[in-house]
């Protein structure tokens, strides 16, 4: 007998290359059956998502969610999973000495699946008032390296902005040697050149297979593309050399015209995250669903934005099978969505309004085999 049946729902799975109307159970928190049609009295409970989509949970590779610490925190339960995100990576919020209080509260405290890059500074993301990189003295590797061997760990952090043009590219050589040294990637950061006071193609030179840029899309002086729109030829570069390229949308680092151009010259990111924080829940990124959903409104399939919040983050976070799938023995996390069609406002994080005809919202989210939210 099943826990859970979820029938007539339109199953998306990337991993799997599925995109059908299908069934499937859950038992003892994992997938146990999918096929085309599955009897509804072998479950304990049926669900009918006819007319839903059914993706595998999805995973947001950036958010912010050491609530009660950083002034960025948000409550990783109501604020990912509800939303339709059933793994959350924290990008950075903790350094070395507040991970212990992230691992014994967020991680082990939540609902949600989460898991973490270290920043390479120990302060990690606790106040804005001081960069967490503007010293050389917030660096400790040694620290680094020993809290980056724990399992809820998936990388290390570093944020190229406001280092100050003394220590120039010193964090991000630190962050790179601790990643390498614990064999995990690095997320990078980028901001405006300014802030950065090194070129970013400077920076992504340094950058090798698996390591992640962040905020792909912002709109700032120094971005990916050039004075002519077109796409840096270092950014194409650290593609080829197997450099990935993340969203992290946030309250400053998504413009649609960035993107919208970047797509066009076939620049498209390979993990779409919403950088959910205290200061862009409210919007303008909301939650995953509607940060998915501005790829759409750029012309990006629904099956290839999917991906990018499922498969590719797993494959990142070492779970390609367990997670970002639905295969048969896969962890029980799926995400429910509802694509509705009309007129909904979508904006980024210059200010700019556009009008887009399709949005994802989370109708259910199951996670473990049962529901941890139903609309």
């Amino acid at each position: 007998m099943y826990d859970l049946l979820i029938r007539r729902g339109r199953v998306i799975d990337p991993a799997q290359g599925l995109d059908g109307v299908m069934d499937i159970a859950f038992e003892r928190g994992r997938v146990a059956r999918l096929a085309p049609e599955i009897a509804p009295d072998r479950a304990r409970a049926v669900y009918d998502a006819q007319g839903l989509i059914v993706a595998p949970g999805l995973i947001d590779l950036h958010v912010h969610v050491h609530w009660g610490v950083s002034h960025y925190g948000i409550d990783a339960d109501l604020g990912c999973l509800a939303q339709g995100a059933t793994t959350a990576v924290d990008a950075g919020s903790a350094g070395g000495y507040a991970y212990p209080s992230f691992k014994r509260y967020v991680i082990e405290g939540a609902r949600s699946r989460v898991r973490a890059f270290l920043n390479i500074s120990y302060l990690g993301m606790i106040g804005d008032e001081v960069g967490e990189l503007e010293d050389r003295r917030f660096i400790n590797r040694d620290l680094a390296l020993r809290v980056g061997e724990d399992a809820g760990i998936v990388g290390i952090k570093a944020r190229m902005d406001r280092v100050g043009a003394l220590l120039a590219t010193e964090p991000l050589e630190h962050a790179l040697d601790v990643a390498r040294a614990l064999g995990k990637p690095a997320m990078i950061h980028i901001g405006s050149a300014e802030r950065m006071r090194v070129p970013l193609e400077e920076i992504l030179a340094r950058l090798g297979p698996g390591d992640i840029v962040t905020h792909t899309y912002h709109g700032k002086d120094g971005g990916i593309l050039d004075e002519e729109g077109r796409v840096r030829p270092g950014v194409w570069a650290a593609r080829r050399r197997g450099v990935l390229f993340d969203v992290g949308h946030g309250m400053g680092s998504f413009a649609f015209e960035v993107a919208r151009r970047a797509l066009a010259q076939g620049f498209a990111p390979d993990v779409i995250s919403s950088d959910l924080h205290t200061y862009s829940l409210p919007g303008p990124a909301f939650d995953l669903p509607t940060t998915m959903s501005k790829f759409l409104h750029l012309g990006m399939g629904l099956s290839e934005v999917i991906e990018r919040a499922t498969a590719i983050p797993a494959r990142i976070l070492g779970m390609e099978g367990r997670i970002g799938t639905l295969a048969e023995g896969a962890e029980g996390d799926a995400t429910l969505l509802r694509l509705e069609e009309g007129a909904f406002p979508l904006m980024d994080t210059l200010g700019l309004r556009e009008v887009g005809r399709r949005l994802l919202r989370a109708a259910a989210v199951i996670r473990g085999g049962d529901f941890a939210a139903h609309r």
